[in-house]
């Protein structure tokens, strides 16, 4: 059975895809398809609720079952911000460098030892029989004090995950960052409710 991948995000997709194919999912892109996706008003209060929209969204304009996530950066020393409003912490969305920015500088005052986060994934799929099932994976780490590395994408630069040998996840190869990532935890979920 072939599954849709429902985002616009250039970088989420070729992640999603790298990680979806050894779990035995079939997931394709909309436009390999000759269609394009409605861009979906992330309303929801929750990372579910907003990967359930996109889903259900993709589900409807394709026909197929859809495979959507929302993604975002919690951080404990503000409250669990940015949350879901992650890719656009600093006004403007998706633009990294800004939010990047922001984040630091809310963070200017907190102590090494109170800089604790996680990345948190929650996956959807969608049915066309209206069925929907949605997990959720999570990454722990902190927040650097200053960005480093070039890979990855969003908050990668300044996230220090547990797992990741002093390394932000911008400094890991791809590979490296989907074994331990809050996609991946997600996605096995995922592909296990399915299986």
């Amino acid at each position: 059975m072939k599954f849709v991948i429902a985002t616009h995000n250039m970088k989420k997709r070729d992640e999603l895809r790298r990680i979806l194919s050894p779990l035995g999912i079939d997931a394709v892109l909309a436009e390999e398809m000759g269609l394009e996706l409605s861009d979906v008003d992330e309303a929801g209060v929750t990372f579910e609720e907003n990967a359930l929209l996109k889903a259900e969204s993709g589900c409807r304009e394709t026909g197929l079952p859809c495979v959507a996530d929302d993604s975002g950066l919690c951080v404990d020393a503000l409250g669990g911000a940015p949350g879901v409003y992650s890719a656009r912490y600093a006004g403007e969305h998706g633009n990294d460098p800004k939010n990047i920015e922001k984040l630091l500088f809310e963070m200017r005052d907190v102590p090494c030892d109170k800089r604790t986060a996680r990345f948190v994934c929650a996956a959807c799929c969608a049915f066309p029989d209206g069925r929907a099932v949605t997990v959720r994976g999570t990454c722990e780490g902190e927040i650097a004090l200053e960005p480093k590395g070039t890979g990855g994408f969003g908050y990668d630069p300044v996230f220090v995950p547990r797992m990741g040998g002093g390394r932000t996840m911008a400094e890991l190869s791809a590979q490296d960052k989907d074994a331990i990532s809050h996609r991946r935890k997600a996605l096995e979920a995922l592909a296990s409710e399915l299986g």
